[in-house]
């Protein structure tokens, strides 16, 4: 289950986490552009609604965010003062088991 909106989020700037450059290198060439089109409008603010910007429930400590890139791949990260640790690029499942 999730938590659909930003509310009052601000993300100034990414960092890739190591399982994340693993993920996105196994992707093929077009969802890579996606993703990194993704990448640049979490930047944007207020977070454009295409992104479905939600904070997963349940998951706590470190708190977990996803945006959709497409209907069944998603990015999964944390964020501490303005900074978005990305974890994970993968199908929805695969975040759902381990974001």
């Amino acid at each position: 289950m999730t938590l659909v909106g930003a509310g009052g989020v601000v993300i100034h700037r990414w960092k890739k986490q190591r399982v994340f450059h693993r993920d996105y290198g196994k992707l093929e060439i077009d969802m890579r552009d996606k993703v990194d089109e993704c990448l640049q409008d979490l930047l944007r603010q207020p977070f454009p609604l295409g992104l479905r910007f939600e904070k997963l429930k349940g998951k706590r400590n470190p708190d977990i965010y996803t945006l959709h890139v497409t209907g069944n791949y998603k990015i999964s990260f944390e964020i501490e003062n303005g900074i978005a640790y990305l974890r994970r690029v993968a199908s929805h499942d695969e975040i759902d088991r381990a974001p």
